[in-house]
């Protein structure tokens, strides 16, 4: 075993002896999922006093919040609400706290429910648009991060350009993005655009 692997750099050994660093993770991220648990009830009074009526999975879905230590070596958590899932088929809005990067909220459409609202979300492109959203150009529907070999800001391109990627692909995924500096508002801005996609996904 090469042993100068094993040792401490100053900065890592500083690290290591302060105890209040990881207590200090653990109360952000203990705060990052209470403001997700305050968000889905926001989410659910939305929903409820707007009256909309939304895809009938949706109607019966329940509100999940996980954590996870490990997306590209950071902490994060999720919210997924409204949402359904299947071994074929996903329809999910997912709101995500990814560690030392953002807040997000992502409309995901996959299999049958891509198929559905696939027009519907072509032909709302410029209010996605306008709204700041990004769109996954990734084949793996499964990552999150926003480098430019995932997603890229929708703006960047034509409408037609748009179809063209969302008619290519067996999924649909539109992303909103806010830093972790705006935490004291991330709240407000994130159901904004959820209320924006209930809207375009309501009947």
């Amino acid at each position: 075993m090469d042993f100068t692997k094993i040792r401490l750099s100053e900065d890592e050994l500083e690290l290591a002896c302060n105890a209040q660093w990881i207590l200090t993770k653990n109360e952000i991220l203990h705060k990052a999922t209470l403001l997700l648990a305050n968000l889905q009830e926001l989410q659910k009074n939305q929903l409820s006093n707007q009256a909309l009526t939304l895809p009938i999975v949706w109607q019966q879905s329940s509100p999940k919040i996980s954590k996870g230590e490990n997306y590209n070596g950071l902490p994060y958590r999720l919210l997924d609400y409204p949402a359904f899932f299947s071994k074929q088929d996903i329809m999910v809005i997912r709101t995500m706290f990814w560690w030392g990067n953002f807040f997000s909220i992502t409309l995901h459409l996959s299999g049958e429910y891509k198929t559905v609202y696939q027009e519907k979300i072509i032909s709302s492109l410029n209010s996605f648009k306008e709204n700041d959203f990004y769109i996954c150009i990734n084949n793996d529907q499964w990552q999150h991060h926003f480098e430019a070999s995932n997603y890229l800001p929708a703006n960047m391109f034509t409408n037609e350009k748009l179809e063209e990627i969302i008619k290519g692909k067996d999924f649909i995924k539109l992303s909103y993005k806010t830093s972790v500096t705006a935490w004291n508002s991330a709240t407000d801005a994130l159901l904004q655009k959820f209320r924006f996609i209930a809207y375009k996904i309501a009947d």
